[in-house]
């Protein structure tokens, strides 16, 4: 089929605590074989927990890899065969100290699709029920903040905020809570 390719070999060249990595070899539409290196992740979760005054908590943590603190929506991985739903309820729950009495589903985005298997699901939570403490992991340190809904999409306006997910469900928040926009979207309650 035209743009498809197919899987002719596969190796795992590294496996490691949240992913693994495999070699491939595929099989091209012009009959050529390319090499395929496949990072392999369970996926993840984000969630947008909006109050009742319009505003987003969000966390700010130290990302390793980029060796800096960035400001993000709560979020987290799935486990295998996890829902992503759960995982949503959970995450916000360890992150926030936060229950929700709705979880409406604002989609799913591939971060990286040229190489990583990834897909992180998005969630808008309202409803709000703050409690009055985190149950973060051992290895897990974030600040929660409450930053008001449009003062967030203007952040990410001005590259305030660089964490992709952040980006996407918070600008998807935005427009589903336009009125002029609302009556548009399909919406998947708890």
């Amino acid at each position: 089929m035209h743009l498809n390719e197919k899987t002719l070999k596969s190796e795992t060249v590294f496996e490691g605590k949240i992913l693994y990595v495999t070699r491939d070899v595929a099989l091209l539409e012009n009959g050529r074989e390319a090499i395929r290196d496949v990072i392999h992740h369970n996926g993840g979760v984000c969630v947008v927990p909006l109050t009742d005054q319009g505003e987003v908590l969000m966390v700010r943590q130290f990302r390793y890899p980029h060796h800096c603190v960035t400001l993000e929506v709560p979020a987290g991985k799935l486990e295998q065969g996890e829902d992503p739903l759960q995982c949503g309820i959970r995450e916000l729950w360890e992150e926030t100290g936060t229950r929700a009495d709705s979880m409406t589903y604002l989609g799913a985005l591939l971060p990286t699709p040229a190489y990583d298997t990834e897909v992180i699901h998005m969630y808008l939570a309202k409803g709000l029920q703050i409690g009055d403490s985190q149950k973060l992991d051992p290895d897990e340190f974030v600040e929660v903040e409450r930053i008001g809904l449009k003062e967030a999409v203007a952040m990410v306006m001005e590259n305030e905020i660089q964490d992709a997910k952040t980006q996407i469900a918070l600008m998807k928040t935005y427009l589903l809570e336009d009125p002029a926009f609302a009556g548009t979207q399909k919406k998947q309650g708890m």
